[in-house]
């Protein structure tokens, strides 16, 4: 074996061990899930620097699909090419997928979500830690101009007040486009540029009951089409499956979110137990299959993309300004998670010594969350 093509296996062996591992133990929703992907791959592996892993978070708000696990996605594809792109985001997604699995199963056969309270309420706290961690190393480092600092803002403040995410992203990223480049304006000197999106809009055939291909193409399409958090997704899966289609009601839909929400990896995951629920085995898989599946391809397409808008200076002023926006809307999630987060002067202490652990002593956050876990069981027992 030539030495390019061990160092290729060496990539792809890293990969693997980082994102299995962050699919086993990444809580908290892709807010935190992007925080951690953060600490690993930029301030203790140094695979990439703060500016070009901040393009990678603006990149993956302009396409449909879950944040956190396209990020992940991205960087296998600049680590490790094709193989990297496959590797990191199946690793992300099959801890998670098989977890979610596993406890769609109890649930089936014993009528009850297990119970997490105990564990998030030590969790939770840990997890604005690095969430804050996060929002301060990127913009510290990556968000120094006063336009992009104003844009991050009244993006947090608007998010606050209700103002919708996507129209925030966009209305950010024009607002600095504009800024930046009106002098080229009033000149007439414009370099115009198109990016078509395409988007998958395959829609399921109606069907009385659920099949494996019903389920397949209905997850398809929605992993397609779906932009915002997962809390957005909750609207998808109500539509599609307890009004449109009947084939959960409303309470085992509350459940098996319950149940993608609990897990760590990615919330999407909460597919692979509606599949489960519908097809059993082969019906969680190609749940999982058809939600994720077009993430890889949208970032297999757009990651080549993302140097030549920065290299333009339309493009790059829209991609500062929705990586700007993207910081505000974490800022702003931040506010809302911390006020469910801190309900007692322990929660607070658990946050304060995490905050403290992780700016000072740079100890890895999984640590944290599984202290931060082990406290609340032990408090529980109380």
């Amino acid at each position: 074996m030539d030495t390019p093509e061990k160092e290729r296996q060496g990539r792809l062996k890293e990969l693997a061990v980082l994102f299995l591992r962050l699919g086993a133990t990444a809580f908290g929703g892709p807010a935190a899930q992007i925080a951690i992907m953060h600490d690993e791959t930029v301030r203790r592996k140094k695979w990439l620097d703060d500016k070009s892993f901040l393009d990678l978070i603006g990149a993956v708000n302009l396409i449909p699909g879950p944040n956190s696990t396209e990020v992940a996605i991205h960087v296998g594809y600049l680590r490790a090419g094709w193989r990297g792109l496959i590797t990191a985001g199946a690793c992300f997604i099959i801890p998670a997928a098989v977890i979610v699995t596993a406890l769609t199963w109890v649930y089936v056969r014993y009528g009850s979500t297990p119970e997490g309270d105990h564990i998030f309420y030590g969790i939770k706290p840990v997890i604005i830690a690095v969430i804050l961690q996060a929002v301060y190393f990127l913009g510290h480092k990556a968000v120094r101009e006063p336009v992009t600092i104003l844009t991050g803002i009244a993006v947090a403040a608007a998010y606050l007040f209700g103002v919708n995410e996507i129209a925030l992203l966009f209305g950010g990223g024009l607002f600095v486009m504009l800024w930046k480049n009106v002098g080229r304006l009033r000149g007439g000197n414009i370099a115009a540029f198109i990016l078509p999106l395409a988007g998958i809009d395959t829609a399921a055939a109606e069907a009385k009951g659920a099949t494996l291909a019903s389920i397949f193409l209905v997850f398809l399409k929605i992993g397609s089409v779906l932009y915002g958090s997962g809390y957005v997704l909750l609207a998808f899966l109500n539509s599609d499956f307890v009004e449109h289609r009947g084939w959960l009601t409303h309470q085992q839909l509350l459940d098996v979110v319950a149940i993608g929400q609990v897990t760590p990896g990615p919330w999407f995951t909460t597919a692979t137990a509606i599949g489960y629920l519908l097809g059993g085995v082969p019906g969680a898989a190609l749940a999982t299959l058809g939600i994720f599946l077009p993430s890889f391809i949208f970032v297999a397409v757009s990651n080549p993309i993302i140097p030549k808008l920065r290299r333009s200076p339309w493009a790059g002023a829209a991609l500062d300004g929705v990586n700007a926006s993207s910081l505000g809307l974490i800022a702003g999630v931040t506010v809302d998670l911390a006020r469910a987060s801190f309900s007692d002067p322990l929660t607070i202490l658990i946050g304060a010594a995490a905050a403290g652990a992780l700016f000072f002593l740079r100890v890895n956050p999984t640590w944290l969350m599984l202290a931060g876990g082990v406290i609340g069981l032990l408090k529980g027992m109380m």
